[in-house]
This record gives structure tokens, C-alpha cells and sequence, in this order.
């Protein structure tokens, strides 16, 4: 019988531990090896966006771009994520696309205007 409770207790607190998925109150922080789904990674790059803007790395007119592209590329050592925004109302033409990279696995690489 006590074998039995403490297989119930540890059952329930694995159950019910927090995930280390992005998702919810999880934030973008992802562990492991499977790549992350396309609808999870387009959300933190939005965030990442936002978050940019907020911290005052971004303009304003960034608030309310949406996302262009999303998009698989090889990179310099992997495939990545790519995500591509245009915002027309930035005055400086050559910093109108903002790119964003992720690993498959999820992970920020980098954001900068060249694409590369």
C-alpha cells in the first residue's frame, strides 16, 4: 500500500509540472533536439518584434507590421527559420525589412535588416 501512494504521488507531480515548451506562461525558451512547430516559432518571433520595439530597438511604426514570411533557409552550419517584415513607413529604405532567425529547435539566432 505505500509503494501505491508514492506511485500516485509521483505520478501526479509529473503530471502536473510545468512544461519546458514555449506556449502560455512558457515564454520562447525551448529545450531539446525536435524542431518547433511553424505556428509556436511565428509567435515568438512576433514577440520578438514587439518586445524590440518596446525596448525602444525598433520604432514605433513597428508595432503594428505583420509578419510577411516565414520561411526554412540554409544557414551558415543548419537550416533556420527565417521571418521576414516590411514596414513602408520606416524612413530609412534600407531599414524597412526587418529579418529575424531562429533554429529549427526554436532557439533566437539574430535580427538585423541585411537578410543574411
Amino acid at each position: 500500500m505505500k509503494n501505491f501512494v508514492s506511485i500516485a504521488i509521483l505520478s501526479a507531480a509529473l503530471f502536473s509540472a510545468p512544461s519546458a515548451f514555449a506556449g502560455g506562461d512558457g515564454g520562447c525558451h525551448f529545450h531539446g533536439n525536435a524542431p518547433v512547430k511553424e505556428s509556436v516559432i511565428t509567435g515568438c518571433a512576433i514577440g520578438q518584434k514587439d518586445a524590440s520595439v518596446i525596448s525602444g530597438k525598433l520604432d514605433a511604426s513597428w508595432k503594428s507590421v505583420k509578419l510577411d514570411k516565414a520561411e526554412t533557409v540554409e544557414g551558415k552550419s543548419m537550416k533556420e527559420w527565417k521571418f521576414t517584415f516590411k514596414n513602408p513607413s520606416e524612413k530609412d529604405a534600407s531599414k524597412q525589412t526587418l529579418y529575424m532567425f531562429y533554429t529549427l529547435t526554436g532557439n533566437f539566432i539574430g535580427a538585423n535588416f541585411t537578410g543574411k
